[in-house]
């Protein structure tokens, strides 16, 4: 699948470039990032962690958790250790083993363009001509999609629905957005209601306290001293007594 929303109803979504599932049900994840600022390696562990939550439905145990593999393909060489390939995985310190929980993440240093299999498809990957592309079913590909009027279409119609998606992604973003605005609006104002009702009950009491000193004959001094309430607000009060 191209362009895969997966919706995280308790925090951040995310649009994945492409997902696939293998014949031994294992998924992976592919992002094609030219930005080295769109490839840190928290953005990695996010996508895997999003990709557990999803796959792993209510009801099953955590060993039916399938294999997650999140392949980062760069433009640059972003962990720049001039390495073709980055396997990424959790081991024991104590002894350097793996520590196999299913989720690998892997970065793709597309500057290696060598003569490997792996250098000549990221060779493939820059290449705009089918004659000159290694792989024959990246050339037959390209073939018809660039020189066919119904691969024309074709990719008009991808286009198109990327663009939807695009437009779509955009929107939840905007609705998740606008949602924790309001949210944050309505915790402030609960907030300020509280401290208000907290001011409101703190002033009764004081009130109250200060009736009861003026009716036991204390003097209007003594009682601003003791009530907190000011000279004006007990003199009021002590008129509203004695009326």
């Amino acid at each position: 699948m191209i362009q895969s929303f997966i919706q995280n109803i308790y925090g951040h979504s995310s649009q994945l470039d492409i997902l696939a599932q293998d014949s031994k049900g294992r998924y992976f994840n592919v992002e094609v990032q030219r930005s080295d600022e769109g490839a840190p390696a928290r953005r990695t562990r996010f996508y895997s962690s999003i990709l557990d939550t999803h796959f792993l439905q209510p009801g099953k145990l955590y060993e039916e958790l399938p294999d997650t593999y999140v392949i980062f393909i760069t433009e640059n060489d972003v962990l720049r250790d001039n390495l073709p390939l980055y396997n990424i995985r959790r081991r024991i310190d104590e002894n350097a083993k793996c520590f196999e929980d299913g989720s690998h993440i892997i970065y793709v240093n597309s500057q290696r363009r060598d003569d490997t299999a792996l250098g000549k498809l990221m060779q493939d990957l820059y290449c705009t001509e089918p004659k000159n592309l290694h792989y024959h079913e990246f050339a037959e590909r390209m073939e018809f999609l660039k020189y066919s009027k119904e691969g024309e279409e074709k990719m008009t119609d991808v286009i198109e629905e990327y663009a939807a998606r695009k437009a779509e992604a955009a929107a939840k973003a905007d609705e998740e957005k606008i949602t924790d605005v309001i949210e944050e609006y309505a915790a402030k104002k609960a907030e300020a209601v509280a401290k208000e009702a907290a001011r409101e009950a703190v002033k009764e009491k004081n009130i109250e306290f200060a009736k009861g000193l003026l009716a036991d004959g204390m003097s209007i001094e003594f009682t601003v001293r003791h009530s907190k309430l000011s000279e004006a607000e007990v003199r009021e009060l002590a008129s509203k007594l004695t009326a």
